[in-house]
């Protein structure tokens, strides 16, 4: 079963959160309407800015846990590395 670890962000540079999931598409949709209650919700984190397909979900998982250790300097050249303008990859969702 595939998996799939992804950042949202406030906006550019701003507030990030990592997650992980196995349905994307409605994991974006509970973010984005604040159908779960935490942080992002709190902190208005919503767009998606980084995401990584990994043939299993316990990879991802994993993927996820050593993204979660790293410096914030490392999370924003991650996102920058993929996704230099922090353009909202959402509509990719849509598309898959």
């Amino acid at each position: 079963m595939k998996g799939y670890v992804y950042i949202l962000a406030s906006k550019r540079n701003g507030t990030l959160y990592c997650g992980v999931t196995r349905d994307p598409s409605r994991r974006w949709f509970e973010h984005q309407h604040g159908l779960t209650p935490g942080f992002t919700a709190r902190y208005g984190v919503h767009r998606l800015v980084w995401i990584e397909e990994h043939d299993l979900l316990v990879s991802a998982i994993q993927r996820e846990k050593n993204i979660k250790k790293y410096p914030r300097r490392w999370k924003l050249n991650l996102v920058e590395s993929l996704n230099p303008e922090w353009e909202d990859l959402s509509p990719w969702l849509l598309g898959r």
